[in-house]
Order: C-alpha cells, then sequence, then structure tokens
C-alpha cells in the first residue's frame, strides 16, 4: 500500500474536479449505489473527539480516523488529525494511505463550493471568511475558482488574520482583514470555519447572503445565532448527519421536514430568497468521493 504526502494527496484533489465527484457521489448514495454508515463519535480527554468514518461502493471503500483537538490552537499545532485508508471491497486489500488532514480539509472546501455553485443566489462577488485555520485556508483555495471581486478574513488573532489575508493576495484575491464580521456581513458568501462553541457569523447577514457553517459539529457547537438560522433556507450536506451533530440547527430548533439535503437540492431548482444556510457535519460519503477522485487519477 503507497502512503501519500501531504502534497502528494492534494495534487490528486483539485477543487473543481473534487466538487463534481462529490455530486456525482450524493446522487450515486440516493441510488444506493453507494453505502455510508452513520459515523461513530468518541469525547477523548482535554475536550477532544474521535470520529471514525467508512463508506464504500462497488469497487473501493474507505475508512478514515479523525481526531478533532481544540486546544493544538495554543500549541501552534494542527486542530485535525486524521488518515484515511482506501481499500478495494472485493478483498479487502488496502490500496492507498492518504494523508486524512489534507483530505478533510480539501474535501469539506470543495463541498462547500459545490454548495455555493448550488444555492448562491447570484454570482459571487464579495466573500468574508470566519476563521483562521487549515479549513479557513482551503476555503479560500476552493473559492478562488469562483473569483469573487473582494474577499474579508476575520478571526480573533489579528496577525493570524493578517497572514491568511496575504496569503489570498498570493492566489489573486483581493482579500483583507476586518475587524469585527458584522463589517462584511453584506458578502454574498460567508463561511465559518471556526472551533467556537459560540456563535460567530453576525446575525444580521443580508438577505442574499449563503452562509456555509463547517466548523461546529456537535449539538453543544454553534457557529450561527438561531435568530438568523430561523429566518434562513436551511440546507445541510446530509440530514441523518444534520440531526445528530449541527448544533447551530438544533439549538434553533428548527422543523426537520423545512431542512433539504444538498444531494435533493442538486435536483431542484436553485433558490430565489434568501438568506440561505447551508450547513456541513461531515460524512464518510465525502471521504469516498475524494477517494474515488485520487484513486483515480492515482492509476491513470
Amino acid at each position: 500500500m503507497e502512503r501519500l504526502s501531504p502534497a502528494e494527496t492534494a495534487s490528486l484533489l483539485p477543487y473543481p474536479e473534487l466538487a463534481s465527484v462529490i455530486a456525482a457521489t450524493l446522487s450515486d448514495c440516493r441510488a444506493g449505489r453507494v453505502v455510508a454508515p452513520r459515523d461513530v463519535s468518541y469525547r477523548l480527554p482535554g475536550g477532544a473527539t474521535l470520529l471514525l468514518k467508512t463508506a464504500w461502493d462497488d469497487n473501493i471503500g474507505v475508512l478514515k480516523r479523525v481526531s478533532v483537538h481544540p486546544r493544538n490552537a495554543d500549541r501552534s499545532l494542527p486542530l485535525v488529525r486524521a488518515e484515511v485508508t482506501v481499500f478495494d471491497v472485493s478483498s479487502g486489500e488496502p490500496l492507498l494511505l492518504l494523508d486524512g488532514e489534507t483530505l478533510t480539509a480539501r474535501r469539506t472546501a470543495a463541498l462547500s463550493l459545490l454548495a455555493a455553485q448550488t444555492l448562491a443566489l447570484g454570482e459571487v462577488r464579495t466573500l468574508l471568511v470566519i476563521g483562521t485555520g487549515v479549513q479557513a485556508r482551503a476555503h479560500l483555495e476552493a473559492f478562488a475558482h469562483l473569483h469573487p471581486h473582494n474577499v474579508y478574513v476575520y478571526g480573533r488573532t489579528f496577525s493570524r488574520a493578517a497572514a491568511l489575508a496575504a496569503y489570498g493576495r498570493r492566489l489573486g484575491l483581493n482579500s483583507q482583514t476586518v475587524p469585527w464580521p458584522d463589517k462584511a456581513a453584506a458578502s454574498d458568501v460567508i463561511v465559518a470555519a471556526t472551533s467556537s462553541p459560540q456563535p460567530v457569523v453576525p446575525e444580521n447577514a443580508a438577505e442574499k447572503s449563503l452562509v456555509i457553517s463547517v466548523g461546529s459539529f456537535t449539538p453543544e457547537m454553534a457557529e450561527a445565532p438561531p435568530q438568523l438560522v430561523k429566518r434562513s433556507r436551511v440546507y445541510v450536506d446530509t440530514l441523518a448527519g444534520a440531526k445528530e451533530s449541527a448544533g447551530d440547527l438544533i439549538q434553533a430548533q428548527v422543523d426537520w421536514k423545512d431542512v433539504t439535503p444538498l444531494a435533493k437540492a442538486l435536483r431542484a431548482p436553485r433558490p430565489h430568497s434568501g438568506p440561505i444556510f447551508f450547513k456541513s457535519v461531515g460524512s464518510g460519503l465525502f471521504d469516498l468521493a475524494a477517494a474515488r477522485l485520487a484513486y483515480g487519477m492515482k492509476s491513470t
């Protein structure tokens, strides 16, 4: 079995192609051609969380171990630690070991890119990124493919926000920091990619805004205030995962009958009014999509 470095893993997961494969994998899951059991989650000492994810189709499967360590930000260590094994479903033979942190960042950002392509009310001219970690960086990379005119970055530590904005400029984006998220609440797309247990998205997000939350992943965490969720059209990556883990929606006491999974949205007309709220909590389904793309590119 070949073990791929972070750089090698990233090279096999270009964002636009990955977004397309995620869409196809969602369609396959809806048609019963992909199996993605519910994630298994455990609490670890020190406030950390261990997640086990798996999914498979008729050819390959993935098994992912991921652990989230909120205290690592203060240690200058990655917030997320992960590895993904790709295996042959007919023989069990391991085929590839992908860098899980890289795969997680890229498939999450590619999923957000797909959500924007599907749900945004118009051209993405302005983007606000809340957060300064690995996910925030990946989202800058992914959304660069939409060529926004202006990008705003907010982080609780100014030096980290300034560094991310500078990285955005190296990507060709007109990016700058803002002192508070409210200063860019009218952005076409607002991405929250933080480990904050309390809301960080401005409650006064514009009616035209698509708000994407990818950081909170437990019932106790919420990046968006309940008032914003309640006045939004709500979409999720998977309905089962959201019902278990999407604190933003659970705390807002949403009516789940009004929550639309992305797989259904891909086959429906684009929303005509907002704000739109898209919640992503992750699933082995999206790791399988990344493995499909990476293994396919590696085999050609």
